[in-house]
Protein backbone atom coordinates (compact mmCIF):
# COMPACT_ATOMS: atom_id res chain seq x y z
CA UNK A 1 0.00 0.00 0.00
CA UNK A 2 2.80 2.82 0.74
CA UNK A 3 4.55 1.41 -2.75
CA UNK A 4 0.91 2.33 -4.35
CA UNK A 5 0.81 5.81 -2.58
CA UNK A 6 4.58 6.58 -3.38
CA UNK A 7 4.23 5.77 -7.19
CA UNK A 8 0.68 8.21 -7.44
CA UNK A 9 2.41 10.99 -5.34
CA UNK A 10 5.73 10.50 -8.16
CA UNK A 11 3.32 10.46 -10.89
CA UNK A 12 1.39 13.55 -9.35
CA UNK A 13 4.46 15.15 -9.12
CA UNK A 14 5.11 14.87 -12.53
CA UNK A 15 2.11 15.81 -13.88
CA UNK A 16 2.54 18.86 -11.35
CA UNK A 17 5.17 19.85 -13.14
CA UNK A 18 4.58 19.81 -16.49
CA UNK A 19 1.52 21.33 -15.67
CA UNK A 20 3.26 24.16 -13.41
CA UNK A 21 6.67 23.78 -15.80
CA UNK A 22 4.16 25.25 -19.25
CA UNK A 23 2.72 28.22 -16.66
CA UNK A 24 6.25 29.50 -15.40
CA UNK A 25 7.10 29.80 -18.68
CA UNK A 26 3.69 31.33 -19.71
CA UNK A 27 4.23 34.15 -16.68
CA UNK A 28 5.96 37.50 -17.04
CA UNK A 29 6.38 38.05 -13.50
CA UNK A 30 9.63 37.40 -11.43
CA UNK A 31 7.50 37.17 -7.94
CA UNK A 32 4.80 34.59 -8.81
CA UNK A 33 7.78 32.50 -10.64
CA UNK A 34 9.78 32.54 -6.89
CA UNK A 35 6.34 31.69 -5.54
CA UNK A 36 5.57 28.76 -7.83
CA UNK A 37 9.61 27.69 -6.90
CA UNK A 38 8.67 27.77 -3.09
CA UNK A 39 5.48 25.55 -3.62
CA UNK A 40 7.74 22.61 -5.70
CA UNK A 41 10.09 22.45 -3.00
CA UNK A 42 7.52 22.17 -0.19
CA UNK A 43 5.64 19.90 -1.86
CA UNK A 44 8.89 17.45 -2.64
CA UNK A 45 9.73 17.72 1.02
CA UNK A 46 6.15 16.60 2.24
CA UNK A 47 5.85 13.63 -0.39
CA UNK A 48 10.06 13.30 0.52
CA UNK A 49 8.47 11.91 4.05
CA UNK A 50 6.81 8.85 2.13
CA UNK A 51 9.65 8.40 -0.52
CA UNK A 52 12.64 6.47 -0.16
CA UNK A 53 15.79 7.74 -1.13
CA UNK A 54 16.09 6.90 -4.74
CA UNK A 55 12.75 8.64 -5.17
CA UNK A 56 13.09 11.74 -3.11
CA UNK A 57 16.66 11.95 -5.28
CA UNK A 58 14.40 12.42 -8.63
CA UNK A 59 11.80 14.59 -6.37
CA UNK A 60 15.07 16.57 -5.83
CA UNK A 61 16.19 16.42 -9.42
CA UNK A 62 12.96 17.45 -10.87
CA UNK A 63 12.71 20.43 -8.91
CA UNK A 64 16.02 21.74 -9.50
CA UNK A 65 15.25 21.56 -13.29
CA UNK A 66 12.59 23.21 -13.09
CA UNK A 67 14.05 26.17 -11.06
CA UNK A 68 16.43 26.22 -13.34
CA UNK A 69 13.90 26.50 -16.10
CA UNK A 70 12.01 29.32 -14.65
CA UNK A 71 15.30 31.20 -14.01
CA UNK A 72 16.48 31.18 -17.45
CA UNK A 73 13.25 32.11 -18.54
CA UNK A 74 12.87 34.79 -16.34
CA UNK A 75 16.30 36.16 -17.25
CA UNK A 76 15.05 35.68 -20.95
CA UNK A 77 11.74 37.39 -20.36
CA UNK A 78 13.74 40.29 -18.35
CA UNK A 79 15.98 40.95 -21.34
CA UNK A 80 13.23 41.37 -23.79
CA UNK A 81 11.36 43.43 -21.20
CA UNK A 82 14.75 45.91 -20.63
CA UNK A 83 14.88 45.61 -25.09
CA UNK A 84 11.39 46.75 -24.81
CA UNK A 85 12.01 49.87 -22.49
CA UNK A 86 14.93 50.70 -24.44
CA UNK A 87 13.08 50.58 -27.86
CA UNK A 88 10.27 52.75 -25.99
CA UNK A 89 12.45 55.06 -24.42
CA UNK A 90 14.78 55.54 -27.92
CA UNK A 91 11.33 56.14 -29.96
CA UNK A 92 10.05 58.50 -26.69
CA UNK A 93 13.67 60.64 -27.50
CA UNK A 94 13.40 60.39 -31.27
CA UNK A 95 9.85 61.97 -30.83
CA UNK A 96 11.22 64.58 -28.08
CA UNK A 97 13.95 65.48 -30.71
CA UNK A 98 11.03 66.35 -33.61
CA UNK A 99 8.75 67.89 -31.46
CA UNK A 100 11.91 70.62 -30.29
CA UNK A 101 12.70 70.93 -33.62
CA UNK A 102 8.97 71.54 -34.62
CA UNK A 103 8.84 74.30 -31.81
CA UNK A 104 11.93 75.81 -32.88
CA UNK A 105 10.67 76.00 -36.42
CA UNK A 106 7.17 77.47 -34.95
CA UNK A 107 9.41 79.96 -32.97
CA UNK A 108 11.58 81.20 -35.52
CA UNK A 109 8.09 81.75 -37.92
CA UNK A 110 6.58 83.12 -34.77
CA UNK A 111 9.24 85.90 -34.71
CA UNK A 112 9.34 86.28 -39.01
CA UNK A 113 5.95 86.80 -38.68
CA UNK A 114 6.22 89.48 -35.72
CA UNK A 115 8.76 91.27 -37.57
CA UNK A 116 6.68 91.82 -40.82
CA UNK A 117 3.48 92.70 -38.41
CA UNK A 118 5.15 95.56 -36.95
CA UNK A 119 6.28 96.66 -40.51
CA UNK A 120 3.06 96.41 -41.69
CA UNK A 121 1.92 97.95 -38.89
CA UNK A 122 4.47 101.20 -39.70
CA UNK A 123 3.22 100.91 -43.51
CA UNK A 124 -0.70 101.21 -42.22
CA UNK A 125 0.43 104.08 -39.62
CA UNK A 126 1.97 105.87 -42.99
CA UNK A 127 -0.59 105.27 -45.48
CA UNK A 128 -3.14 106.75 -42.93
CA UNK A 129 -1.58 109.97 -42.58
CA UNK A 130 -0.95 109.86 -46.42
CA UNK A 131 -4.73 108.81 -46.72
CA UNK A 132 -5.44 111.60 -44.48
CA UNK A 133 -3.85 114.69 -46.66
CA UNK A 134 -4.90 112.80 -49.88
CA UNK A 135 -8.54 113.29 -48.23
CA UNK A 136 -8.02 117.06 -47.53
CA UNK A 137 -6.65 117.30 -50.85
CA UNK A 138 -9.71 115.74 -52.33
CA UNK A 139 -12.25 118.08 -50.98
CA UNK A 140 -9.94 121.02 -51.61
CA UNK A 141 -10.16 119.86 -55.26
CA UNK A 142 -14.26 119.10 -54.65
CA UNK A 143 -14.43 122.66 -54.04
CA UNK A 144 -12.65 124.15 -56.66
CA UNK A 145 -14.36 121.99 -59.42
CA UNK A 146 -18.11 123.18 -57.70
CA UNK A 147 -16.54 126.54 -58.10
CA UNK A 148 -15.88 125.85 -62.01
CA UNK A 149 -18.94 124.73 -62.26
CA UNK A 150 -20.57 127.05 -60.97
CA UNK A 151 -18.52 129.49 -63.17
CA UNK A 152 -19.54 127.54 -66.50
CA UNK A 153 -22.79 127.56 -65.53
CA UNK A 154 -22.86 131.30 -65.72
CA UNK A 155 -20.20 131.34 -68.21
CA UNK A 156 -23.17 132.68 -70.39
CA UNK A 157 -24.32 135.75 -68.36
CA UNK A 158 -20.47 136.48 -67.99
CA UNK A 159 -20.35 136.74 -71.90
CA UNK A 160 -23.26 139.05 -72.15
CA UNK A 161 -21.75 141.44 -69.46
CA UNK A 162 -17.77 141.51 -70.85
CA UNK A 163 -18.46 143.59 -73.80
CA UNK A 164 -20.41 146.35 -72.37
CA UNK A 165 -17.89 146.07 -68.90
CA UNK A 166 -15.27 146.68 -72.08
CA UNK A 167 -16.70 149.59 -73.93
CA UNK A 168 -17.28 151.65 -70.59
CA UNK A 169 -14.04 151.36 -69.58
CA UNK A 170 -12.52 152.34 -72.82
CA UNK A 171 -14.91 155.55 -72.17
CA UNK A 172 -13.64 155.84 -69.14
CA UNK A 173 -9.77 155.57 -70.02
CA UNK A 174 -10.22 158.10 -72.97
CA UNK A 175 -11.43 160.44 -70.65
CA UNK A 176 -8.80 160.09 -68.03
CA UNK A 177 -6.11 160.76 -71.68
CA UNK A 178 -8.03 163.70 -72.48
CA UNK A 179 -7.81 165.49 -68.74
CA UNK A 180 -4.16 164.26 -68.26
CA UNK A 181 -0.92 165.97 -69.68
CA UNK A 182 -0.92 166.26 -73.57
CA UNK A 183 1.98 163.20 -73.56
CA UNK A 184 2.00 161.75 -77.01
CA UNK A 185 -1.54 162.41 -76.53
CA UNK A 186 -2.77 161.86 -80.48
CA UNK A 187 -0.98 158.62 -80.35
CA UNK A 188 -2.50 157.21 -77.07
CA UNK A 189 -6.07 158.14 -78.67
CA UNK A 190 -5.49 156.77 -81.46
CA UNK A 191 -4.87 153.29 -79.62
CA UNK A 192 -8.11 153.20 -78.22
CA UNK A 193 -9.86 154.08 -81.22
CA UNK A 194 -8.21 150.95 -82.71
CA UNK A 195 -9.48 149.22 -80.11
CA UNK A 196 -13.06 150.27 -79.65
CA UNK A 197 -13.23 149.09 -83.51
CA UNK A 198 -12.53 145.82 -82.59
CA UNK A 199 -15.06 145.54 -80.41
CA UNK A 200 -17.47 145.42 -83.16
CA UNK A 201 -15.56 142.39 -85.27
CA UNK A 202 -16.37 138.76 -85.09
CA UNK A 203 -13.30 137.51 -86.14
CA UNK A 204 -11.95 138.17 -82.35
CA UNK A 205 -13.43 136.51 -79.48
CA UNK A 206 -14.94 138.05 -76.08
CA UNK A 207 -11.63 137.68 -73.95
CA UNK A 208 -9.31 138.95 -76.90
CA UNK A 209 -10.62 142.36 -76.76
CA UNK A 210 -11.28 142.40 -73.35
CA UNK A 211 -7.52 141.61 -72.94
CA UNK A 212 -6.64 144.45 -75.29
CA UNK A 213 -9.01 147.09 -72.90
CA UNK A 214 -6.55 145.84 -70.21
CA UNK A 215 -3.45 146.03 -72.20
CA UNK A 216 -4.19 149.70 -72.66
CA UNK A 217 -4.86 150.31 -69.03
CA UNK A 218 -1.44 148.38 -68.44
CA UNK A 219 0.73 151.17 -70.55
CA UNK A 220 -1.46 154.07 -69.06
CA UNK A 221 -0.71 152.48 -65.83
CA UNK A 222 3.28 152.30 -66.62
CA UNK A 223 3.60 156.00 -68.46
CA UNK A 224 3.29 157.20 -65.22
CA UNK A 225 6.50 155.34 -63.79
CA UNK A 226 8.91 156.58 -66.69
CA UNK A 227 10.79 159.09 -67.86
CA UNK A 228 10.62 159.34 -71.05
CA UNK A 229 11.75 161.50 -73.73
CA UNK A 230 9.93 162.37 -77.38
CA UNK A 231 9.96 164.53 -80.49
CA UNK A 232 6.92 166.89 -81.16
CA UNK A 233 6.29 170.08 -83.33
CA UNK A 234 4.48 172.77 -80.83
CA UNK A 235 3.31 175.85 -81.46
CA UNK A 236 5.31 178.62 -79.85
CA UNK A 237 4.55 182.44 -80.00
CA UNK A 238 1.95 181.58 -83.19
CA UNK A 239 4.94 179.71 -85.14
CA UNK A 240 5.56 175.61 -84.87
CA UNK A 241 8.64 174.99 -83.58
CA UNK A 242 10.31 171.42 -83.25
CA UNK A 243 10.88 170.69 -79.51
CA UNK A 244 12.26 167.67 -77.27
CA UNK A 245 9.45 167.03 -74.97
CA UNK A 246 10.30 165.58 -71.65
CA UNK A 247 8.29 163.58 -69.64
CA UNK A 248 8.47 163.17 -66.06
CA UNK A 249 5.89 160.46 -65.21
CA UNK A 250 2.64 162.41 -64.69
CA UNK A 251 4.26 165.15 -62.44
CA UNK A 252 6.00 167.21 -65.03
CA UNK A 253 6.06 167.58 -68.77
CA UNK A 254 8.81 169.94 -70.15
CA UNK A 255 10.11 170.88 -73.52
CA UNK A 256 13.08 172.55 -75.03
CA UNK A 257 13.77 173.53 -78.73
CA UNK A 258 16.53 171.87 -81.01
CA UNK A 259 19.12 175.17 -80.00
CA UNK A 260 18.13 175.19 -75.96
CA UNK A 261 17.08 178.90 -76.66
CA UNK A 262 13.22 177.94 -75.41
CA UNK A 263 12.37 175.92 -72.48
CA UNK A 264 8.56 175.65 -71.21
CA UNK A 265 6.21 173.92 -69.14
CA UNK A 266 2.88 172.26 -69.06
CA UNK A 267 0.18 174.22 -66.75
CA UNK A 268 -1.99 171.61 -65.39
CA UNK A 269 -4.47 174.83 -64.18
CA UNK A 270 -4.35 176.58 -67.63
CA UNK A 271 -4.23 173.79 -69.57
CA UNK A 272 -1.67 174.92 -72.14
CA UNK A 273 1.83 175.54 -72.39
CA UNK A 274 4.02 178.11 -70.16
CA UNK A 275 7.48 179.14 -71.31
CA UNK A 276 9.90 179.21 -68.48
CA UNK A 277 12.67 181.50 -67.95
CA UNK A 278 15.71 179.68 -69.95
CA UNK A 279 18.36 180.83 -67.33
CA UNK A 280 17.09 179.10 -64.46
CA UNK A 281 16.08 175.47 -66.33
CA UNK A 282 17.84 175.27 -69.73
CA UNK A 283 20.72 173.46 -68.26
CA UNK A 284 18.77 170.93 -65.97
CA UNK A 285 16.09 170.02 -68.53
CA UNK A 286 18.94 169.71 -71.27
CA UNK A 287 20.92 167.41 -68.85
CA UNK A 288 17.49 165.74 -67.91
CA UNK A 289 16.90 164.90 -71.83
CA UNK A 290 20.02 163.21 -72.01
CA UNK A 291 19.39 161.11 -68.86
CA UNK A 292 16.35 159.77 -70.68
CA UNK A 293 17.96 159.18 -73.54
CA UNK A 294 20.44 157.49 -71.68
CA UNK A 295 23.59 159.55 -72.56
CA UNK A 296 23.65 160.47 -69.19
CA UNK A 297 23.78 159.22 -65.74
CA UNK A 298 21.60 159.39 -63.10
CA UNK A 299 21.66 163.00 -61.21
CA UNK A 300 19.25 165.24 -59.00
CA UNK A 301 18.00 167.80 -61.48
CA UNK A 302 15.91 170.70 -60.06
CA UNK A 303 12.74 170.98 -62.11
CA UNK A 304 9.95 173.22 -62.57
CA UNK A 305 7.28 170.89 -60.72
CA UNK A 306 3.94 172.05 -59.30
CA UNK A 307 3.33 171.24 -55.93
CA UNK A 308 0.56 168.58 -55.22
CA UNK A 309 -2.55 170.15 -54.36
CA UNK A 310 -4.78 168.36 -51.36
CA UNK A 311 -7.61 166.24 -52.59
CA UNK A 312 -10.92 167.65 -52.57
Amino acid sequence: MLQRGLIRIVRLNFRLRADYTSVIFGLESVVCRSKLLEFFFCLSTQVGGNMNKHQRVKAVLLGTAVSAGAMFSSVALADKDIDKVLAASQSKTVAAQKSQQRINKMAEESGDLLQKYKLVSKDIEGLKVYNAQLSKQIEKQQQKIQELNDSINNITVLQRQIPPLAVRMLDALEQFVELDMPTQLDMRLEEIDKVRDNMDRADFSIAEKFRQVLELYAIEGESGRKLETYTDTLNIGGQDREVDVLAIGRIALVYQTKDTKLTGAWNKENGAWEELDAGTYRNAIRQAIKIANKRASIDVLQLPIIAPEAAQ
